[in-house]
């Protein structure tokens, strides 16, 4: 009885290649992903809501006044989850994907599957200030990663599928299926082609059906146009472009400093104790920072800040507009801080939606400014609001056309395309010449396992040293004698190069072929010189630990060598030769662009 799934699956593996053709088969897989990653988003939505309703109605605490102390109560129950259970440090979602398709052929665990649906509610039904679309995203890949494998679906399929996956999601979350298949194809760096198009599009059709049945058509964003776009407003977004831009830039660099700052604090006890009192601190003065903030936009939108900005102890002075303005200001400053400290403080969530967050804050902030400097300028400030978040996604995940389209389905508002264009146009061209990389990706970049559109940087990320490193020459002492070595290393090898280690298997040199040529056959000389005299230092050296094959193709190019020597844990591994290299990186390219 116990073999009996297995058997079935066997049959049903080999029916499969009888009877359905191995395209047919990867548009079906896409529909089942699709559906599976809406499911999960959906899963993540109804959690979530579930926890924040109870908290809304006093279940768990009587008083509303010390709401600020939940994200600590969430948090502590992340942390023992994560210690108990998952038993792995969470890592960022979208990046771990992005590392999973570059080194491992997309494989990924399946408790990854389980444990975004778990500690993602968790923080932000509890307040965190993070979003739900990084989990959903990554619940999403590990079930497209664990359905590949037991299907026995190749590496290239199976990154497809995956982000299929992300579509999948993406749709399910936002209801949004053509930003949906953007996104996969702008972060995860997939080539839009028939191949890859028409999965994409089934899994998102397949995910945004899936959040229908479930949770109905309605709009995430409640959004009615009441001021069309004219020329004249052009400068007006060309303005919140480059302001937006300009805190993308903040955004992240904040992200990263923030992460830094609590790298001190080894201990997850210590990290949970000081992110969680510094969330509560911020959320006591700045109550919209509680949790994912689709509230706080909706407010925006509907041209009601107070609404908005809610319960603060700054309400006897929100009258005066300029007090409503530093208040928007604030939350634009402090979302990004929230939002990191949930992470380092152990919290589990995305980037996404508090980009949105920020982006809708600091619209607004700049629409009001524009409207009450007493200059007789007007511009409506629920576009703003709508296309600040634009700016900022485009600036933030280095991804314009995802946020052009995503903003423009979420709220129906198709007739503000040319300011949408406009301002995340310029919001990506400033912050792309600024920073290369994204929150995403710049920690992958740094370890050389970030896949772009670039082809030849794609193929290189996606080979691995070990497929090159030869092992087949002979070792040397450099207190050999000539002949000694002659005899045991030159008579033996087809070599033409000799690695010289010592006793502990450290690299000390090299020597080749052609340095011993003219002695070889003066048999005077064979116990007179020893190998230390021929030795010489290798051109370069390829580090198995840090060097990349971008770094590994540039050594080859910079030193003109022909063969390098591998080192690993300080010790000799083998060599690479130039020619088995660039025989795989052809290899590899045949297959990728197939």
């Amino acid at each position: 009885m116990g073999n009996q799934p297995h058997s079935l699956l066997t049959r049903f593996l080999k029916w499969r290649y009888k009877h359905i053709s191995h395209k047919t088969f990867t548009h079906l897989m896409s529909v089942v992903i699709g559906f599976l990653a809406g499911l999960a988003a959906v899963t993540l939505k109804n959690s979530t809501y579930f926890i924040e309703s109870a908290l809304d109605r006093g279940v768990l605490f009587l008083s509303e006044e010390v709401y600020f102390i939940l994200p600590i109560v969430g948090l502590t129950l992340v942390y023992l989850y994560v210690k108990y259970v998952h038993r792995e440090r969470l890592e960022h979602a979208i990046s771990s994907i992005l590392f999973a398709l570059s080194r491992k052929k997309g494989l990924i665990r399946a408790r990854k599957i389980i444990t975004p649906l778990v500690t993602a509610p968790l923080t932000v039904g509890f307040g965190g200030s993070v979003g739900l679309l990084g989990p959903a995203v990554a619940s999403g890949a590990a079930i497209s990663s664990n359905i590949s494998r037991l299907l026995h679906i190749g590496a290239r399929e199976r990154t497809l599928l995956i982000a299929c996956a992300s579509a999948g999601a993406i749709a399910s979350v936002f209801q949004a299926p053509i930003a949906a298949i953007i996104f996969a194809v702008e972060v995860f760096s997939l080539d839009l082609t028939m191949l890859s198009m028409l999965p994409l599009l089934l899994a998102s059709i397949s995910g945004v059906l899936t959040s229908y049945f479930f949770l109905g058509d309605e709009n995430l964003f409640t959004f009615d146009l009441q001021d069309s776009f004219t020329v004249r407003d052009s400068l007006y977004y060309i303005l919140l472009g480059m302001v937006t831009a300009l805190a993308s830039v903040y955004f992240t660099r904040m992200y990263f400093g923030i992460m830094k700052l609590f790298k001190p604090l080894k201990s997850p006890k210590y990290r949970l104790l000081v992110g969680g009192l510094a969330i509560g601190t911020m959320l006591y003065f700045i109550p919209p920072l509680y949790g994912e903030g689709f509230g706080f936009i909706n407010s925006l939108l509907d041209g009601d800040h107070l609404a908005a900005l809610g319960t603060t102890p700054f309400d006897a002075y929100t009258g005066n507009i300029w007090v409503v303005i530093a208040l928007l200001f604030g939350i634009t400053l402090f979302k990004a801080i929230a939002m990191t400290t949930t992470f380092a403080a152990g919290g589990a969530g995305g980037i996404f939606i508090p980009t949105m967050v920020m982006g809708g804050a600091l619209g607004n902030m700049l629409a009001k400014v524009i409207n009450n400097m007493g200059l007789g300028l007007s511009v409506s400030e629920s576009n703003f609001t709508l296309i600040g978040m634009a700016g900022l996604i485009a600036g933030v995940i280095h991804a314009p056309l995802t946020a052009i389209f995503l903003i423009a389905e979420i709220t129906g508002g198709y007739d503000l395309f040319v300011p949408l264009m406009i301002t995340a146009a310029m919001s990506f061209l400033i912050t792309r010449n600024i920073m290369d990389h994204t929150i995403y990706t710049r920690e992958l970049a740094k370890i050389g396992a970030l896949i772009t559109h670039n082809k030849d940087q794609t193929v290189l990320t996606l080979m691995e040293l070990d497929d090159v490193i030869e092992t087949g020459f002979r070792e040397v002492r450099k207190e050999m004698t000539l002949g000694e070595m002659l005899l045991q290393s030159v008579a033996k090898s087809a070599r033409n190069i000799f690695p010289v280690v010592d006793a502990g298997g450290r690299l000390e040199g090299i020597v080749l072929l052609d340095d011993i040529r003219e002695f070889m056959f003066d048999t005077a000389m064979y116990e007179k010189i020893t190998v230390a005299s021929f030795m010489q230092n290798p051109p370069e050296k390829i580090f198995y630990e840090s060097d990349s094959m971008k770094q590994v193709m540039k050594k080859f190019q910079d030193s003109g060598a022909w063969n390098l020597p591998v080192i690993k844990d300080g010790k000799y591994a083998g060599f690479v030769s130039k020619s088995k290299l660039l025989t795989a990186y052809r290899r590899k390219l045949i297959t990728f662009a197939r």
